[in-house]
């Protein structure tokens, strides 16, 4: 089980970075602004009760604006690699066409680790969000998907066919030993 989730975290770290890449696109192609939401969920999450918790100089201050932007982008990539263990985790249990199936729980997964956290702290409600906005999150989740299932099972494989070729030697090895 351990193996399947390292496995599963390095690919979901793999989607993480091919759903940065097509979110950045997207923002390069249509020259939209970043979100703003995953620093309004850090706002949120850590100022409720400690205002000046990122710093010194107050909740307002340029110091705290900048740390809630970086643990907004380090919030997005422990998710991404979060959705790929747990892909690790339920990959045995997808049974056949498991690769389809292991895209969308990975995509999913991502997905809603990102929009729940949103929605629980009133940052962003999904159920009044446009077409438009809805494809600009599900794409780059897609992508993540396709890439973490496809990674996975690279690693899944070359994992086994290691495990494989040790073991071969070892029998050789032992035949060979007096």
């Amino acid at each position: 089980m351990r193996r399947q989730l390292l496995r599963g975290a390095a690919a979901g770290a793999a989607g993480t970075t091919a759903l940065n890449a097509v979110t950045y696109l997207d923002m390069l192609v249509r020259a939209r602004p970043a979100s703003t939401t995953p620093e309004e969920s850090v706002r949120r999450l850590v100022e409720r009760d400690r205002p000046n918790a990122l710093s010194a100089k107050g909740p307002d201050s340029d110091e705290a604006a900048n740390r809630r932007t970086a643990l907004g982008a380090l919030m997005g990539i422990a998710i991404g690699v979060g959705a790929g263990a747990v892909l690790g985790a339920v990959r045995p249990l997808l049974g056949p066409r498991r690769r389809v199936r292991a895209m969308v729980v990975a995509a999913l997964a991502a997905n809603l680790g990102g929009v729940l956290p949103m929605w629980a702290l009133g940052v962003s409600d999904p159920r009044e969000w446009s077409a438009e906005s809805w494809l600009s999150d599900l794409l780059p989740h897609l992508v993540y998907g396709v890439v973490t299932a496809v990674v996975y099972d690279q690693l899944d494989h070359e994992g086994q066919d290691g495990r494989g070729r040790r073991s071969a030697a070892r029998a050789r090895l032992r035949r060979i030993s007096p």
